[in-house]
């Protein structure tokens, strides 16, 4: 085994406890390590196709422990907008240099990173009037931003937040609005060429660690600081975003 497919194969199990972890109960933040994370030693056009069969597993534990918790009515308004927001996303995909592709992800791993530093501060400036169109444009920017770098969670964070659910309906709600958006994504991405399906079966591999990661983290979120360990991950978003537009 050469010393990159070594790296390559530890990155991917990181990268499958780290969903797992996010999904178990430690917040999306750990989550969006998983692309630019991957994108350090693998195409990003490469990597999103490699991670999606990931976070759909995940997805699948998310559902299960929040089932049942969730809004409908908010996930029809938001779907639409998704299914806008992936097309326009797979199609700059497809036609986006590698190059422009990286520093594109690092310019919203960044944002990511910004808008948990300010998530607080962001909420708290204007008085919000729920409209039904929110939700479409909130739609968009999360599909255009998943299906770029599965990076959907703040716009949808937001949303959610401004329509004064509780903690538990957000949770649920954001668990099966993902677990629909992945599965959207599927045909898209096979349309687009992006599943290597030889890298696929070189890390399968990691698959069983996704339900460690989930079973960890819910084991963690009850007896460590969560926001200390948000606060690590953004710093780490940081550096990688940094990375992902200088190298």
């Amino acid at each position: 085994m050469s010393g990159n497919e070594t790296i390559l194969l530890i990155m991917a199990a990181l990268v499958a406890f780290l969903i797992g972890l996010s999904k178990g109960g430690l917040g999306g933040t750990a989550g969006a390590l998983a692309t630019p994370l991957m994108a350090l030693v693998l195409p990003p056009e490469a990597v999103i196709g490699l991670i999606l069969p990931i976070l759909m597993l995940a997805d699948i534990f998310a559902v299960a422990l929040h089932w049942g918790g969730w809004n409908k009515k908010l996930i029809l308004l938001l779907l639409p907008g998704a299914i806008i927001g992936i097309t326009i996303g797979t199609f700059f995909i497809t036609n986006a240099p590698t190059e422009t592709l990286r520093t594109l992800l690092g310019i919203i791993v960044l944002l990511f990173a910004l808008f948990k530093v300010f998530e607080k501060r962001i909420l708290n400036i204007f008085t919000y009037q729920p409209r039904n169109w929110h939700g479409l444009v909130a739609g968009v920017i999360t599909g255009f931003s998943s299906a770029l770098a599965h990076t959907g969670g703040p716009p949808v964070s937001i949303y959610l937040l401004m329509q004064k659910v509780t903690p538990a309906v957000f949770i649920a709600t954001s668990a099966l609005f993902f677990f629909i958006v992945n599965w959207i994504k599927v045909p898209y991405y096979a349309y687009a060429g992006l599943f290597d399906w030889v890298e696929l079966r070189r890390i399968i591999w990691v698959l069983p660690l996704v339900p460690l990661g989930v079973w960890t983290g819910r084991w963690l979120a009850y007896r460590i600081n969560r926001q200390t360990f948000e606060n690590i991950i953004v710093i780490l978003l940081f550096i990688n975003g940094v990375l992902l537009i200088i190298l």
